[in-house]
């Protein structure tokens, strides 16, 4: 449960410097994502949880 509350606060860090060091392109990159259809956002979606789950899987194996 720790580990879980650790990487939430990880996201909230990262989200936070991505809106506070770079607003306009935070918001180009939504509109980016707006131009985009539903689908392709599905699957990039879907890639990034992949993403995640192997760099997860990576961190609990190789590092420790």
């Amino acid at each position: 449960m720790a580990e879980l509350v650790l990487a939430l606060g990880f996201v909230a860090v990262i989200e936070g410097l991505v809106l506070a060091l770079a607003p306009l392109r935070f918001e180009e990159l939504l509109e980016w994502l707006r131009s985009l259809d539903a689908q392709v956002r599905r699957t990039l979606g879907l890639g990034m949880v992949a993403f995640g789950v192997a760099l997860i899987w990576l961190a609990k194996s190789v590092l420790g």
